[in-house]
Formats: C-alpha cells, sequence, structure tokens
C-alpha cells in the first residue's frame, strides 16, 4: 500500500491516543508515518482559529520528540518522521493530508474552551480532509474488536464500507455494518407495514455489502438494521467497537465540502474513535 500515515501532535492527552493509534496504523498498513505540529503565526489569533495553546512548560520542539519516542517505543518497525509547520492548522493539516493514506486527530486539544466535546479543527478537517480523517478520544484500555460502520442508501456508503472492511481485516476484527432508518417526517397518519419497510431495509443493506463481502471473504461481517435515529444507533454502538466509521455526509446532505448532520453528529456524540470517509 502505497501514502503514508500523518497525525497531528499538540501535547494534549488527546493527541498522544492519535499518536499511538497512527503508530498502530502505519505497522498494520506498512506505511511510513509523520508527526506533524503546526504553529500558528499569530498566536493572538489562536482562539479565533482554535489552534492550539502550547504550554510554557512543554515546547514545540519537545512536543515532537515525545510524540517521536512513542511511536519508537510502541513500534520501532515504523518509519517517522516529524515535522514543525507554522501556518492556519486547519489549512496546514488539509494540505497534509493529500496524498495521505489517512490522517489521524485528537478530537480536542490544548486550544478552544473547555467542557467543549470536539475541538473546531478536528471538525473542519474531518469534513474538508482529501483522505479518511481519524478523530480520537482518550486511549481505550479494553479493545472490543469490533468495527462499525453507518450506512445510508447512497453511494456515498461504499467509500466507508471500503475503509471499514480494510480496517477489519487488517484488525482481525468483526465488521458490523448498521442502517439506521427512520419514517419521513410527513408520514404521520399514514400506515406501513413496519414488516415489510424492515425487510426492504435490509435488502439495501445486503445489496450493498454483496460486493465487499466478495472482495474480503475473510472478514466476518454482520448487518444491523434498526428503525432508529442514525446518530443515536451509532453512538450506542460506540461503546462497544474500536472504530466507528462514517461517510462525510450522505444521503440528501448538500454539495458541499461540509459534514453532514449523521457524521457531525456521530462525531460530537462518539465514545470511541471516529473515521470520516469522503467519497
Amino acid at each position: 500500500m502505497s501514502g503514508l500515515i500523518v497525525v497531528g501532535a499538540d501535547g494534549s492527552a488527546t493527541a498522544t491516543a492519535a499518536v499511538a493509534w497512527a503508530a498502530d496504523d502505519a505497522l498494520r498498513m506498512r506505511v511510513p508515518l509523520r508527526v506533524v505540529t503546526v504553529v500558528h503565526p499569530q498566536p493572538y489569533d489562536a482562539l479565533r482559529f482554535a489552534a492550539p495553546v502550547l504550554p510554557d512548560a512543554l515546547a514545540e520542539a519537545e512536543i515532537l520528540a515525545e510524540a517521536e519516542a512513542t511511536v519508537r517505543s510502541r513500534q520501532p518497525d515504523v518509519e517517522v518522521t516529524i515535522q514543525l509547520i507554522e501556518g492556519n492548522p486547519v489549512a496546514v493539516l488539509r494540505d497534509q493530508a493529500k496524498g495521505a493514506t489517512e490522517i489521524v486527530l485528537g478530537s480536542r486539544g490544548l486550544g478552544g474552551h473547555a467542557g467543549t466535546g470536539l475541538g473546531s479543527v478536528s471538525i473542519q478537517v474531518a469534513g474538508r480532509g482529501h483522505c479518511p480523517v481519524v478523530v480520537m478520544r482518550p486511549e481505550q484500555n479494553v479493545p472490543h474488536r469490533e468495527i462499525v460502520v453507518g450506512i445510508d442508501d447512497s453511494e456515498a456508503s461504499d467509500a466507508a464500507l471500503g475503509y471499514g472492511f480494510e480496517q477489519a481485516r487488517l484488525r482481525g476484527s468483526r465488521l458490523r455494518v448498521i442502517h439506521a432508518w427512520q419514517l419521513p417526517v410527513h408520514a404521520s397518519g399514514i400506515s406501513y407495514d413496519m414488516n415489510e419497510v424492515h425487510a426492504a431495509r435490509t435488502q439495501v443493506v445486503v445489496d450493498r455489502l454483496a460486493p465487499w463481502r466478495k472482495r474480503y471473504p475473510e472478514v466476518a461481517n454482520v448487518e444491523d438494521v434498526r428503525c432508529a435515529d442514525p446518530v443515536e444507533a451509532l453512538a450506542d454502538a460506540s461503546a462497544h467497537c474500536d472504530l466507528i466509521v462514517v461517510g462525510s455526509h450522505g444521503r440528501g446532505a448538500i454539495r458541499s465540502r461540509l459534514l453532514g448532520s449523521v457524521s457531525r453528529g456521530v462525531l460530537h456524540d462518539a465514545r470511541c474513535a471516529v473515521a470520516v470517509v469522503r467519497a
């Protein structure tokens, strides 16, 4: 597999978890790893751009050195380089994603406001990245050996499925494919045969999975079709899996480079790592 993995490091707990995740993925994918620390050229604008605010006790060089040491101690066979770049964090990380296999970020850095669940840098890169973007929570101690992919009935789901099947293959994990659906808002007063609707939705998932099952016969997988809010269904599943995979936007989303409502909601509510994969 060609390419490389890029991981953002800023000294925060979630960035440290991101470095560990990226090191493991680099070994599995047999690609080099680049650790990047971004310094905004105008520190006083840091909050406006949600750039990491570096504490006095931990200089930029020390952050990179510690991240490199983490990689070398965790996965000594991984080729790792470090890079300090000045610029707007979102723009720099998006540029770093060009040609990369994936980019891994912490869910929030050292800047921003306490109490918020997701940093604006992470969510902007996830919505506009040129490759799969993995957003980390603090490292999980108990592996579940299951990966979850959330899909709808659009072509955009294929990219998420491809990434999910490959991750499951590399990890030797089971893949759970969740298709959560709701009746149309305007369906009030209309009678539906719920068994019939569920069967039709299940067939959509079976058809969508068919080519990937042929391509990855070694990956154990299960269909999980339910009448539920997609964000709630995926957030609930995140308590029992190692990774949630979603498309950057699915059916009905406007043609833009921003996140759809489901992927944004999952990034905010998930309790495990989330991979956002653009079509």
